[in-house]
């Protein structure tokens, strides 16, 4: 294990290397590049060369590449001239309030996803399985925005029990103190992660009930429930472990709409104002931050398997 992790690691400093440069690269092909973009098209030509020189735009490609580095090491992941506040500081700010809701959203997706997953796999085919998979492709074919809105519609302006808008505040603690304001963006974020880990349940429990494991099983007069909660059950669990690690990017990236309907203060509402006021060097440290969680979601995600399959070695 401790040699796989060594090559691990090192596969991951190269996808970094990639990603930053290529990261780099995109900055530039704004139109007029980053600094006019920043600044604005009304921007004088010696206003856009005195900042430049300013960020050091002005310099050869490997030297800007080399430089950002160097800040990134140092945990400088840039400064935002918009905001008036270092990109770190905003992700301090804003990444514990998206790290609840991911967490609060996944963690209702899972407990409605799987036992319905397992019940969908015992009782297949039967008039229940035929209304959870309905509801299941409902939740694949809905966009998460549209989802939060029917929510706002329904339950905050027709029936008025739920405010329309998140919980606000600088910190964590000032979200949970509105438990309230929590209740539609955690459903409307956990409604198409149901979705997910429900199908891939029933798939995996149904092809773990045909293996001879759980055939040896009954054969030796263990019950039906032993079985499944005993056998198949942590064995069909791989495969939710496995989705868990690959996507906790897109987890992460789902929340962008569920903030923005709501005006949940997360980091994926900053993301989007980013976006809208080109304010790249918050683009720049969110794709490295994304970056960084997409390779430790993937290193999580094979680390589990192998402690749920004995049979999984790395070598």
């Amino acid at each position: 294990m401790t040699g796989y992790l060594i090559r691990r690691f090192g596969q991951a400093l190269i996808v970094l290397f990639f990603v930053t440069v290529i990261t780099l690269l995109l900055i530039h092909l704004f139109p007029g590049g980053p600094v006019r973009a920043m600044l604005g098209p009304r921007a004088t030509v010696a206003q856009v060369r005195i900042f430049n020189h300013l960020y050091g735009y002005d310099r050869p490609l490997y030297i800007q590449y080399l430089k950002w580095i160097d800040q990134l090491l140092h945990g400088n992941l840039g400064f935002s001239p918009k905001l008036n506040m270092s990109v770190a500081a905003l992700i301090a700010q804003d990444l514990p309030k998206t790290i609840v809701l991911v967490l609060l959203g996944t963690i209702v997706s899972l407990l409605f996803g799987i036992p319905l997953g397992m019940y969908q796999a015992v009782k297949r085919y039967t008039v229940g399985d035929y209304v959870l998979t309905g509801v299941s492709f409902l939740g694949y074919a809905t966009p998460t925005f549209f989802i939060a809105l029917l929510l706002v519609e329904w339950f905050a302006v027709d029936i008025h029990i739920f405010p329309p808008f998140a919980p606000q505040g600088s910190s964590v603690g000032q979200i949970l103190a509105q438990p309230q304001g929590l209740v539609l963006p955690v459903i409307a974020y956990s409604f198409v992660l149901y979705a997910l880990w429900s199908r891939y349940m029933r798939s995996s429990v149904m092809d773990n009930l045909v293996q001879d494991y759980v055939r040896t099983a009954r054969a030796k007069g263990a019950s039906e429930r032993r079985v499944l909660w005993g056998h198949v059950f942590r064995n069909s669990l791989i495969s939710i472990v496995t989705l868990l690690g690959l996507s906790l990017p897109s987890l992460v990236a789902g929340a962008i709409f569920i903030e923005v309907v709501f005006n949940y203060p997360g980091m994926g509402l900053a993301f989007f104002n980013a976006a809208e006021d080109v304010d790249f060097q918050v683009l720049l440290g969110f794709t490295v931050l994304a970056t960084v969680a997409t390779i430790l979601g993937n290193l999580l995600a094979d680390i589990g398997y192998a402690m749920l399959d004995p049979r999984v070695r790395y070598n």
